[in-house]
C-alpha cells in the first residue's frame, strides 16, 4: 500500500491505502482516528497525539532518488522505524526562507530511553548541509512524548554561500533508538512553511537587552480551557491563567498569538494529589515558534503531591533581527505568529499518585506593545498576527474541533460506509492535486 507523489500529483497504488489513511487508528495508542478531536478518544486515559486532519501521506524515500515531494504550506504524515532515514524533496527559489519541521510521536505504550532521538537535516542539491537539528528523549523525561525538530534555509541577506541557489533541496529525517527501546515505528508529522523575502533591507540588529523578570499572576480569575492533542489542534490562549485536566502520559498543546515587539512568558502548575513518593521530571513545558522551532523547554520538575509551578526562561521580544543571533532561544524568536506551548505529564506520576486526571494551570503573559513588522514582498501567511487571531485567542478556539472538516466529520457521525469514505477521500486528494498543479 503506497502513495506516489510527483510535484503535486497524487496517485493511488492500492485502493486499500485510502482506508488506511482515512480510517486507521493512531499508532500512538489506537484510541482516536486522524482528524478527530481528543473528545472522541476513550474517556479514560491519555489522549494520543492528534495529527493535522488535512495532512497528506508523506511517502519519504530511502534516498534522494525516490524522495517524497513536500509543498509549501502543507502538512504530511509518515512513519519511521528505528535506524532508518527518510528523504523528502522541496523546490526553492533564490529568495524565500524555508522551514521544515518534523514531529515524531512514539506510541503511548512504547518504551523509550535517554538518547532516543530524531535528527532532521536540510541539504542543497549538491549534498551540502544547510541546517541540522536534533530532538531527543531527555534523562529526566524518558517516557513517550512528541519530539519536534526543525530546519531552515535562511538567506540572511548574504550574496554568496551554500544553500542560496534556486533548485532542489532535500530534508532527511533519521531516527536513532537504544536496543532497549520499543522497535515499533514512530508516526511523523511534517510541516513545510515558506517566508517571503523583504521588500527592503530589514533591520538585522535586534535589541540586546529586554525584560527578564517574569510577570506576576494575572488580576483576573482563572478560566477553564482544555488543551488540544497536537500542533494543529492546539487550543488558543491569550493573556491570563487557564485551567485544564491532564492524564499521566498525556501531552496538551496550546497556541498564543505573539506579534512583532511582544514578549512571551509561559508557566504551568501541576495541582495537588494524594499519595506518597517523589517523581523527578514529573512534567515538561516547551515553547515553539510559528514554524515549530523550539524556543525553550524545561522538564526538571520534582513532584511530591504538592502543587508545583514551572516556567520556561524569558524569551526576547519578537524581532526580525533575532535570526542573526547565535543564541538558540533568541534566534527562534524571529517572526510573529502563533507560538505553541506543549505540556507533557510523566506517566510515572500515575504510578505513584494515581491514574486519575490531574489539575493543570497554564499561565500566559504577552508583554509589550505590538509594533509594525518588516514589509514582506508577498503574503506573510503564518508569520503574522491578525485581529482574527486575537479574537480566536479570546474565544479559546481549538482548530481540532472544526465540525465542518469533511470526511472525518462524516466518519465520526457514523452515517456512511467505508466505500463512501474511500470515494470522498480520493475526491479530496484529486482536488488537492489539481490545485497544486494549477499553481505551478
Amino acid at each position: 500500500m503506497k502513495w506516489l507523489r510527483s510535484r503535486g500529483r497524487v496517485a493511488l497504488v492500492a485502493a486499500a491505502a485510502m482506508c488506511a489513511v482515512v480510517a486507521q487508528p493512531e499508532a500512538s495508542g489506537g484510541q482516536v482516528l486522524p482528524g478527530l478531536s481528543g473528545t472522541a478518544a476513550a474517556a479514560e486515559g491519555p489522549t494520543p497525539y492528534e495529527f493535522d486532519k488535512d495532512a497528506g501521506p508523506g511517502a519519504g524515500g530511502t534516498s534522494t532518488g525516490d524522495a517524497g515531494q513536500l509543498d509549501g504550506g502543507f502538512t504530511y504524515r509518515d512513519s519511521i522505524e528505528p535506524g532508518k532515514k527518510l528523504f523528502y524533496q522541496l523546490d526553492l527559489d533564490d529568495a524565500e526562507n524555508a522551514y521544515v519541521s518534523a514531529t515524531a510521536v512514539p506510541g503511548l505504550e512504547s518504551r523509550v530511553d535517554y538518547g532516543d532521538k530524531i535528527t532532521v537535516t536540510m541539504q542543497d542539491g549538491d549534498g551540502k548541509d544547510c541546517d541540522s537539528e536534533q530532538a531527543r528523549v531527555l534523562p529526566t523525561g524518558d517516557y513517550p512524548q512528541p519530539l519536534t525538530a526543525y530546519v531552515s534555509r535562511t538567506l540572511n541577506g548574504k550574496e554568496y554561500g551554500p544553500c542560496r541557489k534556486a533548485g532542489t533541496y532535500y530534508v532527511i529525517v533519521e531516527r536513532e533508538s537504544k536496543p532497549t527501546s520499543s522497535p515499533d515505528a514512530w508516526d511523523l508529522e511534517l510541516r513545510f512553511l515558506s517566508e517571503p523575502r523583504l521588500k527592503a533591507g530589514g533591520s538585522t540588529e535586534a535589541p540586546e537587552e529586554w525584560p527578564s523578570a517574569s510577570p506576576g499572576p494575572p488580576s483576573a480569575d482563572s478560566e477553564p480551557r482544555a488543551g488540544g492533542a497536537g500542533f494543529s489542534a492546539a487550543t488558543s490562549l491569550g493573556d491570563g491563567e487557564w485551567t485544564a485536566e491532564i492524564h499521566p502520559g498525556e501531552s496538551l498543546f496550546y497556541r498564543v498569538p505573539v506579534d512583532w515587539g511582544q514578549q512571551l512568558f509561559a508557566a504551568a502548575e501541576l495541582g495537588r494529589s494524594d499519595g506518597k513518593g517523589i517523581v523527578t521530571g514529573a512534567m515538561s513545558l516547551a515553547v515553539y515558534n510559528p514554524a515549530r522551532g523550539l524556543v525553550d523547554s524545561t522538564d526538571t520538575m520534582s513532584y511530591n503531591g504538592e502543587p508545583k509551578w514551572m516556567s520556561t526562561d524569558p524569551a526576547p521580544p519578537v524581532h526580525y533581527g533575532n535570526r542573526f543571533s547565535s543564541t538558540p532561544d533568541k534566534k527562534a524568536m524571529r517572526f510573529a505568529g502563533w507560538y505553541y506551548l506543549r505540556v507533557s505529564l510523566n506517566p510515572e506520576v500515575g504510578g505513584k499518585f494515581g491514574q486519575e486526571p490531574y489539575d493543570l494551570t497554564v499561565r500566559v503573559n504577552v508583554e509589550g506593545k505590538a509594533v509594525d513588522g518588516p514589509e514582506y514582498d508577498g503574503p506573510a501567511e503564518e508569520f503574522n498576527v491578525s485581529d482574527e487571531n486575537r479574537d480566536q485567542a479570546d474565544d479559546g478556539e481549538n482548530p481540532g474541533d472544526d465540525k465542518d472538516s469533511g470526511t472525518m466529520t462524516l466518519v465520526a457521525a457514523g452515517g456512511i460506509g467505508m466505500g463512501t469514505v474511500l470515494v470522498l477521500g480520493l475526491g479530496g486528494w484529486t482536488l488537492l492535486a489539481r490545485r497544486r498543479d494549477a499553481g505551478r
